[in-house]
């Protein structure tokens, strides 16, 4: 099978410890450079993890026609115009959730892709390659747990740094863009259509600027889909589906370890039953299932509208949270 060679924008720590790794253990992908705005850590980081060329600018790395694919982890302000360049250097892109600063500017990256159809475009959401939530499907196809009514999902994690870039609101930080559009997308996911109300509520912090605190609730016509999130709670996560004859609970929704088996927990008539998922890379999964999209030009599998979609409902949880209201979808 065709190698996918990859480029990957900054030395960020997640790219460092999650994307690499699973480009290289992919079917499908090697790594090939690496770029920061710093030409000397770039090298440094290069040596580090064995990456054959380094760039000390993202343009450069652009540039690089031996490149085929660009991972973009930058800052969310930085998503949108660095995917365009790439796609204009012909590069595909991979680029990490939330795909933009609002829905305004996601859509003009859509709008942007269609003149560059053989470019594939993909939200980085990994999530939905890990294969606990086929078995979640499978579950809810069989319904298991009779007609689901609601979702609830919590993501939290305790984040005090003024320098990381979180906590910024000039590179789109705040828990309801980090984390929160998780919990959007997974609702969105389950209930395979887009809510017709939003209604949110953000703290903000005082001396970031940026939401530490988010809820919301999302109708889907009867249903509804609820959420937390947070960067000032400590560590948890979990989603529970709520059926008209049981429930299932996810015990780590979103980044499961690869290297531990991931639970669901089924509960109906009274019973509890636990069911065990294999433990994956999802990081791999998604990187490999991008690659083939690339390899047999088909299409990816999280389009660039599920992405604009997505922003929309932040962008009303935003609203929705200024207003004090209901914002109709």
């Amino acid at each position: 099978m065709k190698q996918i060679k990859w480029g990957v924008l900054s030395t960020s720590k997640f790219g460092i410890n999650h994307m690499i790794p699973a480009i290289r253990a992919s079917e499908t992908g090697t790594v090939h450079a690496i770029a920061s705005r710093d030409a000397v850590r770039a090298d440094q980081t290069a040596n580090e993890q064995n990456i054959p060329v380094s760039y000390g600018s993202y343009e450069e790395l652009l540039a690089d026609d031996s490149i085929d694919a660009v991972y973009n982890p930058l800052p969310n302000h930085l998503h949108v115009p660095f995917t365009m360049k790439a796609m204009e250097a012909g590069k595909h892109v991979l680029c990490e959730k939330p795909l933009a600063m609002n829905s305004a500017e996601a859509e003009s990256l859509l709008k942007k892709s269609r003149e560059f159809p053989g470019i594939k475009v993909m939200e980085a959401f990994m999530y939905r390659f890990h294969p606990q939530w086929n078995e979640v499907q499978s579950l809810l196809k069989k319904q298991e747990i009779g007609e689901v009514q609601a979702i609830h999902s919590v993501f939290t994690y305790y984040n005090e740094d003024p320098d990381n870039i979180r906590n910024s609101p000039e590179m789109g930080g705040g828990g309801l863009m980090d984390i929160g559009c998780y919990s959007i997308s997974l609702s969105r996911f389950l209930f395979n259509k887009e809510p017709d109300t939003v209604y949110g509520k953000l703290e903000t912090d005082p001396d970031f600027g940026v939401d530490y605190k988010a809820s919301g609730i999302l109708t889907f016509g009867s249903k509804t889909a609820s959420f937390t999130c947070s960067t000032k709670i400590h560590h948890y996560q979990r989603a529970i589906i709520f059926g008209t004859d049981g429930l299932i609970e996810i015990e780590v929704p979103f980044n499961p370890p690869g290297d531990n088996l991931a639970y669901i927990f089924l509960t109906k008539k009274g019973e509890r039953k636990t069911i065990e998922i294999e433990a994956v890379d999802q990081y791999r999964l998604q990187v490999d299932a991008f690659c083939r999209s690339i390899i047999n030009n088909t299409a990816v599998p999280t389009r660039l509208d599920d992405a604009v979609a997505n922003m929309k409902v932040i962008d009303a949880v935003f609203k929705s949270d200024k207003l004090g209201a209901v914002v109709e979808m």
